[in-house]
């Protein structure tokens, strides 16, 4: 029997145990792929929880959903040093992995902002433990005795970090975040221009400073680098389809809690791309197109923080 079958089996079982893991799953994942990026790893994360979770005396359990979040951070903890080794060999750009999320996401703010791409890119400049401090303590307001004992340092200790990775964050995330209502014209105008073959408007659209990372991990033909300007971009994309004879479409979705397309190519489907916008510019285009990341776009993932 392979792991994720134990796992099945395990969890049509009927017992405390089960009842409380099953209540608290939902966040356990949340929680596994904000600090990695991948949900592949996260519901490996999400099992291997559910192993140690079976071994544990539960009457010496005060909190069973802090408890829960301490083995799964701590699981979660190891496999990131793992993925950084992975990513110091990644070939091009490398995107966190996009989960198609429900419309109430969108409207927890907190949440929705903390799983954006451009945000979690952010969070992979932490290290390991900055990481995971912010994340509990920030998006999932986790107390500090609750984060000391999940990272495996002192409250002292944590706090510093916690103050640490607050200021690199501040540093670093965007500023003057738009609206959703922005983001989603700002993107609808985008859209058309793609489909209609306008440059100049999509020109008008672009930051002159814009930034497309396109993700292919060496499985499909992506930049090996960042592009910058907005005419480098649009003749890239018109030498694309140029040279492919292909056609775009973009249907609009959410991913990540934010406004995003599904992109196909002559009706296939060939990625997910979402951007940022600033002043009613879009500034980043982010476009996933590693087919090993794109499993999570026929349906809707379940996230929250409680």
């Amino acid at each position: 029997m392979s792991r994720k079958d134990e796992f099945r089996h395990l969890m049509d079982m009927t017992d405390p145990a089960t009842e409380t893991f099953v209540a608290h799953r939902t966040l356990l994942f949340t929680v596994a792929y904000e600090l990695l990026g991948s949900a592949a790893d996260a519901e490996d994360v999400v099992q291997e929880t559910w192993l140690k979770w079976t071994g544990v005396d539960l009457s010496a359990v005060r909190d069973q959903r802090a408890y829960l979040v301490t083995i799964a951070t701590r699981q979660a903890l190891g496999r990131l040093r793992v993925l950084g080794r992975r990513k110091e060999t990644y070939f091009g750009p490398w995107l966190p992995e996009p989960l198609l999320t429900a419309p109430d996401v969108a409207d927890d703010v907190e949440l929705a902002d903390s799983l954006s791409t451009a945000m979690l890119l952010v969070l992979e400049t932490l290290t390991p433990t900055e990481r995971a401090v912010f994340v509990l303590r920030e998006v999932f307001a986790f107390e500090y005795a609750e984060v000391a004992e999940a990272v495996g340092k002192s409250q002292a200790a944590v706090r510093q970090i916690a103050h640490r990775a607050r200021e690199h964050v501040a540093a670093r995330r965007p500023r003057g975040a738009p609206s959703q209502q922005e983001t989603r014209d700002a993107m609808a105008a985008f859209r058309q221009a793609i489909e209609t073959g306008n440059p100049q408007g999509l020109l008008d659209l672009l930051a002159p400073d814009v930034v497309l990372l396109a993700d292919g991990g060496g499985k499909i033909q992506a930049m090996h680098r960042p592009l910058v300007g907005a005419e480098k971009m649009i003749r890239f994309y018109a030498g694309i389809l140029r040279s492919f004879g292909t056609v775009m479409t973009l249907e609009p979705t959410e991913a990540n809690g934010c406004p995003a397309f599904l992109a196909y190519l002559d009706g296939v489907l060939d990625g997910l791309m979402s951007m940022r916008v600033e002043d009613g510019l879009i500034t980043e285009v982010y476009y996933v197109r590693n087919p090993e990341k794109l499993s999570r776009l026929t349906e809707e993932t379940p996230l929250s923080t409680r």
